[in-house]
């Protein structure tokens, strides 16, 4: 009916078909954003998100057509409850990669540590271990040296997982031992994040998967499931080899750790070697992730090896992503910062804190808390460079200590807490690492670790500029303005 009426005002009124046709079509692709719109507003208002940031994405989905809805499918949604197994499987993971129990009453921990050890273990099941070695990597050399060893003599398992697996002449060499162990006859299996290692060429991956090794991309980025993925990360960094040794920290497998970029600095990142009963926490995470991947309940080739190891070096492997109830690590963070009674030592790449843990870190530093926070004076991102810049006038004010090292890209993410805490991984201090990525660190809770890495900042400081206050102030206005608009979207840098 209404069809015929606007046939016949068309042509008593002489409108060509065209026009009314074009109408209509308009009409439709209107009412059909604007429906999508409302139903994005509704889902936010409905995730009951932090006030701010939903009323972030409301106002950019009504006042910026288009652009806002693009922005919210890729970088808005959450994921929050979303289970990555079931639980049963995850049952089955846990009682075959479970430490043993530790008596928590027997331990010589301060009060204030063991409510961090406590959380931990209330967020994501993360068991206390004793009995445990470590050595610490701050160059890539020594770090992949190390690691090619190890690599070359495994005999039974390995399992290797990084955000980014580059083709280049590391990732080659890694590549070659990892085919020559597959071929002789050990389990090989490889995760690999798909947008970190995007710029590999998948000949580079194929060739592995030739040699027998399972090779798999974690969120593979491709349609329908573009918006979906794009955002989130798997930003762990885990190797095992014969369920008896493993690595954990910052470092990718990329030339940039042993031969910097071209006409760069070697970046300086922070890695560990791990023995003992860490590493079935480890083996634990990787299975978790290959449950995932492949929807086995478990990884049955990898058998952890008891530790003859004896000593009281406590570890808990702390793992978080967007998928999870809580947000593990933030918290963490925020309630290692609060126990804090002498000193907080920070080493970040990107500083994008949270209100939480900002507020945390001014507290801290008001009740005379000696707390020093590193970053890059160059990164490899100027977006996040200056977005990370906007924090540090609020720092400085409230009497934390900033150090922009200078030799080239700090890409080590730790932070030491007093005399006996510890905490070192992937995760970076931003929004990104808290809210978007998986991610997993160590808490080590060790009074002669401590002091290793103590040292290692302070080594780190005679290579860094302290910033003052009144200095900071007189940076161009250019800049400053530069940092308050980066601000603004540091939640999605």
């Amino acid at each position: 009916m209404w069809t015929q009426l606007f046939f016949l005002l068309s042509r008593n009124m002489f409108i060509p078909h065209t026009i009314i046709l074009s109408s209509w079509l308009a009409i439709l692709l209107t009412a059909l954003y604007a429906s999508m719109v409302i139903a994005a507003v509704v889902v936010v208002l409905r995730e009951n998100r932090n006030p701010i940031r939903a009323l972030s994405w409301v106002i950019a989905l009504v006042f910026l057509p288009g652009i806002g809805l693009i922005f919210y499918l890729f970088f808005g949604r959450s994921l929050r409850g979303v289970h990555m197994i079931s639980r049963h499987n995850k049952r089955k993971i846990m009682h075959q990669h479970s430490p043993r129990k530790v008596n928590l009453n027997d331990l010589q921990i301060p009060p204030e540590q063991r409510t961090i050890l406590k959380l931990a273990h209330n967020l994501c099941h993360a068991p206390f271990t004793l009995n445990n070695e470590i050595r610490i990597f701050t160059d890539g050399t020594s770090k992949f040296e190390s690691l090619k060893q190890d690599l070359l003599s495994a005999r039974q398992s390995i399992l290797l997982q990084y955000y980014i697996f580059l083709d280049d002449k590391i990732g080659n060499e890694i590549a070659d031992i990892l085919i020559e162990k597959a071929r002789s006859g050990v389990s090989v299996k490889v995760i690999y994040d798909h947008i970190g290692s995007f710029s590999s060429k998948k000949k580079f991956f194929r060739r592995m998967e030739a040699a027998g090794i399972e090779t798999h991309p974690f969120f593979r980025v491709n349609f329908p499931h573009f918006a979906n993925r794009l955002n989130w990360r798997n930003h762990r960094k885990i190797v095992v080899i014969d369920g008896k040794t493993g690595y954990i920290g910052g470092m990718n497998i990329a030339d940039r750790y042993v031969y910097g970029l071209p006409g760069g600095e070697v970046w300086r990142d922070t890695h560990f070697r791990v023995e003992g009963s860490i590493v079935e926490s480890l083996i634990y995470s990787f299975a978790i992730d290959w449950n995932f991947l492949k929807k086995e309940p478990y990884v049955p080739e990898v058998k952890p090896v008891l530790t003859d190891i004896v000593n009281f070096t406590g570890m808990q492997l702390v793992t978080g992503g967007p998928t999870e109830r809580w947000n593990n690590l933030s918290m963490c963070f925020i309630r290692a910062i609060s126990s804090a009674r002498k000193t907080i030592l920070i080493q970040t790449p990107y500083f994008l804190p949270t209100d939480a843990l900002l507020n945390a870190l001014q507290a801290a530093a008001l009740s005379k808390v000696d707390v020093r926070i590193m970053m890059p004076e160059n990164t490899d991102s100027r977006l996040l460079r200056y977005a990370s810049f906007s924090y540090i006038t609020q720092c400085l004010k409230a009497g934390i200590k900033v150090y922009l090292y200078e030799p080239g890209m700090l890409h080590a993410k730790a932070m030491i807490i007093d005399d006996n805490f510890v905490t070192a991984g992937s995760t970076n201090f931003d929004f990104r690492s808290f809210e978007n990525n998986f991610e997993c660190n160590l808490l080590i809770y060790d009074a002669a670790i401590n002091r290793k890495m103590r040292d290692i900042f302070f080594e780190d400081v005679n290579r860094s500029k302290k910033l003052n206050l009144d200095v900071w102030k007189r940076r161009p206005v250019t800049q400053r303005l530069l940092e308050s608009l980066l601000r603004l979207v540091s939640p999605i840098l």
